[in-house]
């Protein structure tokens, strides 16, 4: 029995473009003109290099004959020793009957191998708190529709699942682009430079309500202003972790921040902003996060395909 978890769910509670006035359509046109010295060919340059290559010895996951995740050579062993219903096999390790269980099922076995396998040490900075596995679907989740299953956020690396984030370009007027830098204090690159704000979708959480949720925890914006975030595309980034195989589909999304605007942080994540122009972005690139730097490029071609589809 095949788990479908790449059918078409339509999100029903994400941002939707709104009908383009004279205004913003202006102010898009401003933006772009800015962004017009930097080559496209560059831009989607940044977006290749934040998808590797799967490495030498990486073993596929699979639920029964559905492939989900990838492991790394050494956490085979530990996986099998954790999670019985697993069998090392030539084409990787399956996860046997889980096809046929219910969500809660599934995420229950899961639950209870993570919880071992961080006990020996091998999933650590755990955070308390689950991501739905949603496949590799190509569009936003919804938490109205079916998702394989639930489980701890530190744990998706060790298993090599998809994940999803949401991350937001906050853009001047002028075309200059806000950008947060990431607190000291932070596990994962701390001190480099990242999007106005971003954060993983957690289990439950509409892509709206995480987007409204980490401008205000993160840039100091209020819901009204929050709420006019626009979807830029998706960008998947995949690479070798020291806790495993990282593949997350970001959902990238483009906020226009009026005149005179200023971010500020609340829940200590960001030590500070900057407000960069093109040429300042493209210059501290090697500053930012892998996340951030696609996901900028990703954002100016969205702008520039929003103009092409209005003229």
């Amino acid at each position: 029995m095949r788990l479908n978890l790449n059918s078409r769910c339509a999100p029903s509670t994400g941002p939707h473009p709104q009908a383009p006035n004279l205004n913003t359509v202006q102010v898009t046109q401003a933006i772009a003109r800015a962004w017009s010295g930097v080559p496209e060919a560059r831009l989607r340059e940044i977006l290749t290099q934040i998808h590797h290559r799967l490495p030498p010895g990486f073993v596929g996951f699979y639920l029964d004959e559905q492939r989900i995740g990838h492991l790394a050579p050494k956490h085979v062993a530990p996986l099998l020793e954790r999670l019985p219903q697993c069998r090392l096999e030539e084409r990787g390790v399956v996860w046997y009957g889980a096809a046929r269980a219910s969500v809660q099922e599934r995420s229950a076995q899961l639950a209870a191998a993570a919880q071992a396998l961080r006990q020996a040490g091998w999933i650590t900075g755990w955070r308390d708190e689950l991501y739905s596995y949603w496949g590799e679907i190509e569009h936003a989740p919804d938490p109205a529709e079916p998702h394989g299953f639930a489980l701890e956020r530190a744990a998706f690396r060790f298993f090599g699942l998809r994940s999803h984030a949401v991350h937001i370009n906050g853009f001047a007027p002028d075309g200059r682009v806000w950008c947060g830098i990431r607190s000291l204090s932070k596990a994962t690159d701390p001190g480099r430079i990242d999007n106005l704000a971003a954060g993983g979708l957690p289990a439950g959480e509409s892509v709206l309500v995480c987007a409204v949720r980490e401008l205000h925890e993160e840039a100091g914006l209020g819901a009204e202003l929050a709420h006019q975030v626009q979807p830029a595309g998706r960008v998947v980034t995949r690479r070798r972790e020291s806790q495993g195989w990282h593949d997350e589909a970001l959902l990238v999304y483009n906020l226009l921040l009026p005149a005179g605007t200023e971010p500020r942080n609340l829940d200590g994540e960001v030590s500070g902003f900057l407000c960069l122009s093109p040429e300042q972005a493209m210059a501290r690139l090697s500053e930012m996060t892998d996340d951030a730097a696609g996901v900028l490029a990703q954002g100016v071609l969205a702008l520039r395909e929003s103009l092409a589809a209005c003229n």
